[in-house]
C-alpha cells in the first residue's frame, strides 16, 4: 500500500485545488478567532455580544463548523476584534502564502 502524502489536510475532502485552499483559508480564520476568544477570557455570550451575532455563530466558529462561514464574515469578525489580516508572498516559496495577523492599534 503507497503512502499518501499532502501539504493541506483539505486536498482530500475537496474538489478541487481551489476549494482545498478556501477551506483551509477559513479555517485558519476560524482558529485565530477563537484564540483571540479564548486570550480575552470570553464566554461565548460575551464574544456573541462584542461581535453582534447571536451566540450560536460563536459555537460554529469555535467548532470548526467551516461550510457555516464565509471567509468575508470571518474577516469581518476579525475587524470587529481590533485585528487585520495583512497576507505576505515570498517569490523564493512559490506555494507559501503567510498571513499574519495583527491587532490595531486602540
Amino acid at each position: 500500500m503507497d503512502n499518501l502524502q499532502f501539504d493541506n489536510i483539505f486536498d482530500v475532502v475537496a474538489e478541487s485545488s481551489e476549494e482545498a485552499a478556501d477551506l483551509e483559508f477559513r479555517a485558519d480564520l476560524m482558529l485565530v478567532i477563537r484564540e483571540i476568544i479564548e486570550s480575552k477570557g470570553w464566554s461565548q455570550a460575551t464574544a456573541a455580544e462584542e461581535l453582534g451575532v447571536a451566540q450560536p455563530r460563536i459555537s460554529e466558529i469555535t467548532r470548526g463548523k467551516i461550510q457555516l462561514c464565509s471567509a468575508d464574515k470571518l474577516i469581518g469578525y476579525l475587524s470587529k476584534l481590533g485585528f487585520r489580516i495583512k497576507p505576505q508572498f515570498e517569490a523564493e516559496r512559490q506555494r507559501t502564502l503567510e498571513v499574519k495577523v495583527r491587532q490595531l492599534a486602540a
